[in-house]
C-alpha cells in the first residue's frame, strides 16, 4: 500500500463545497431550528456579561483605572475585524465548528486541529471564568441581605481564610450542562429571554448611573499609562467576542447562510454600545481604586446610596451573565462535535441524543471540566487560561479569509469582508500585538496545552481522520489498479 507523505497528510484540507455530504455525523445529527434573532441573542449573551458585571470593574480598579473604556474600544477594533472574517465564513461554511472548520478547508489539518484543541480549553475555561463572577454578586447579595455563608463555600483554597471550593460558581456550571443537554430548542428560548432580561439591566444600569457621576473620578484618566489601557484590552478582550462561539451553532440555524452573518454583526454592534457605556458610568460614579473588583456596579450603587438598585443589579448579573456561560459552553460542545465527527477525536463523542440531537456526551464532560476549574482556580488565574487562544484563533480565520477569497474568488458568498485585505490584515495585527500583553504564565500553559495536543495529534488523529482514511482508501485502491 503507497504510504501517504507526511505533507498530504498535515495539509490535507476538508473539500469546501462536499462538506455538507461529508459529514455524517454519528447519530441523527443535530437539530435545525435557530432563526436570526435567536442566533443574535445568542452571540449577545455571549459577549455581554462578565466583561460589564466583573472585568470591567477588575480592568478598571489594577490595571487601566478610567481608561477601562479605552481597553473595550481596543479589544472592540479587534475584534470587529475579526468578527467580519467570521461573518464571510459562517456564510460560506455554515457548519458546526467554527474557526476549527474555517481553518481545516483552508489552511489544513493540523491548523484546524491546532485551532479547535486550542478553543477546548479556551471555551471551557471562559465558562469556569464566567461562574466565578457570577458567585461573586451572589455573595454580595446574599451578605447584603444579612445572611452569612459558610467560608469554605464561597471561594477557590487561594482567595481566602477558610475557602475550600467555589461551590456555587461549580454548581452553576453542572445546571448549565443539563440545561443545554434538553435539546437546543428549549435551550435558545431560555438564552432569548434571559438575554432580553440582561439588556434591560444594563440599561437600568447606564440611564440612572448616568446621573450619579463625579466627571472628577475620570481624573487621571490614564493612572497606569497607555500601557494599562493596552494591559487591560487584552485582559477585557474575551469580553468582545463570543459571536465566534454562537457561530459554532450554523448547523443548529435554519438558514446559516443568510442568518449567521447579520447575527454576527447585529449582536457585536449592540453590545460594544452597552459597553463603552457602561464603563463611562462605572469609572465616573466611583474612584477606581474603590471599586470592587467582584461587583462593581452592585457596590458604585450601593456607594451612592442606592442599595435597592444595588440589589437589583446583583440579582440581574447573577441571571445575565448566565448567558454568557450558556454561549461558550454551546461552542466548546460543537468545536468537539465537529473534530470528533472528521475524526481528529473518537466519534464515540460525536454521538448526539436520538430525540434531543445534541451531544450529550461532550456536554456533561465540558460541564464537569469547567466545574472543576470554576471550584478550585481563583477569577485571574482561570482567566489567564482564556485569552491566549482566542486571539490566535482571530489570525487564523482572518488570514484563512484573504486566503481563500484570492485561492477561490468562485465560491459563493452570502457575506463578504469589506475592504479585503486591509480589515483581515487589521484583525491579524491587532490580535498579534494584544498577544503581546498577556503575562508570561499565559504562555506557558498555552505550551503545555499545545503539547498534548501535538502528542494526540501524531499518535491519534493523523492517521484516524476521516481525509486520512479516505487517503488510504484511495491510494489503496490505485495500488490494486497497478498490480
Amino acid at each position: 500500500m503507497a504510504r501517504l507523505r507526511a505533507g498530504e497528510g498535515i495539509l490535507r484540507r476538508k473539500p469546501i463545497e462536499h462538506i455538507e455530504e461529508t459529514e455524517a455525523g454519528a447519530g441523527p445529527g443535530l437539530e435545525r431550528s435557530l432563526g436570526l434573532w435567536q442566533l443574535t441573542a445568542i452571540g449577545v449573551g455571549g459577549i455581554i456579561g462578565a466583561g460589564i458585571f466583573t472585568l470591567a470593574g477588575t480592568v478598571a480598579n489594577g490595571t487601566a483605572g478610567p481608561a477601562v473604556v479605552v481597553s473595550f474600544l481596543i479589544a472592540g477594533v479587534a475584534s470587529a475585524a475579526a468578527a467580519l472574517s467570521y461573518a464571510e465564513f459562517a456564510g460560506l461554511i455554515p457548519k458546526a465548528g467554527s474557526a476549527y472548520t474555517y481553518g481545516y478547508a483552508v489552511l489544513g489539518e493540523f491548523a484546524g486541529w491546532f485551532i479547535g484543541w486550542d478553543l477546548l480549553l479556551e471555551y471551557t475555561a471562559i465558562v469556569a471564568v464566567v461562574a466565578i463572577g457570577i458567585s461573586g454578586y451572589f455573595s454580595f447579595l446574599v451578605e447584603d441581605m444579612g445572611a452569612e455563608l459558610p467560608k469554605w463555600m464561597l471561594g477557590a483554597p487561594s482567595t481566602g481564610d477558610g475557602h475550600k471550593v467555589d461551590l456555587f460558581a461549580a454548581v452553576l456550571c453542572l445546571l448549565i450542562a443539563y440545561l443545554l443537554t434538553q435539546g437546543i430548542r428549549n435551550a435558545a428560548r431560555f438564552e432569548t429571554f434571559v438575554v432580553v432580561l440582561k439588556v434591560l439591566v444594563v440599561l437600568l444600569v447606564i440611564g440612572v448611573g448616568v446621573f450619579h457621576i463625579d466627571t472628577g473620578n475620570y481624573h487621571p484618566f490614564f493612572p497606569y499609562g497607555i500601557g494599562g489601557a493596552f494591559t487591560g484590552a487584552a485582559t477585557v478582550f474575551f469580553a468582545v467576542f463570543g459571536y465566534d462561539a454562537m457561530s459554532t451553532a450554523a448547523e443548529e440555524s435554519k438558514d446559516a447562510a443568510r442568518h449567521m452573518p447579520k447575527a454576527i454583526i447585529y449582536s457585536l454592534i449592540i453590545s460594544m454600545v452597552l459597553y463603552v457605556a457602561a464603563c463611562l458610568v462605572l469609572t465616573g460614579m466611583q474612584n477606581y481604586q474603590d471599586i470592587d473588583k467582584e461587583s462593581g456596579f452592585s457596590t458604585a450603587f450601593k456607594s451612592v446610596g442606592l442599595s435597592g438598585l444595588a440589589d437589583v443589579i446583583a440579582v440581574g448579573a447573577i441571571i445575565g451573565i448566565l448567558t454568557v456561560m450558556f454561549t461558550f459552553m454551546l461552542g466548546v460542545t460543537r468545536v468537539w462535535f465537529s473534530m470528533s465527527r472528521d475524526g481528529l477525536l473518537p466519534r464515540w463523542f460525536a454521538k448526539t441524543h436520538p430525540t434531543r440531537h445534541v451531544p450529550t456526551r461532550v456536554t456533561w464532560i465540558v460541564g464537569v471540566a469547567s466545574a472543576v476549574i470554576a471550584g478550585f482556580l481563583p477569577i485571574a488565574e482561570a482567566a489567564e487560561l482564556t485569552n491566549i487562544g482566542i486571539l490566535l484563533a482571530f489570525v487564523v480565520v482572518c488570514a484563512a479569509v484573504i486566503v481563500l477569497r484570492y485561492r477561490r474568488p468562485d465560491l459563493p458568498r452570502s457575506f463578504r469582508t469589506p475592504w479585503m485585505p486591509v480589515v483581515p490584515a487589521v484583525g491579524i495585527v491587532a490580535s498579534i500585538w494584544l498577544i503581546t500583553y498577556l503575562q508570561w504564565q499565559t504562555w506557558v500553559r498555552f505550551a503545555v496545552w499545545f503539547v498534548i495536543g501535538v502528542v494526540i495529534y501524531f499518535g491519534y488523529s493523523y492517521k484516524r481522520s476521516e481525509l486520512a482514511r479516505g487517503q488510504s482508501a484511495a491510494a489503496a485502491g490505485a495500488a490494486d489498479d497497478r498490480s
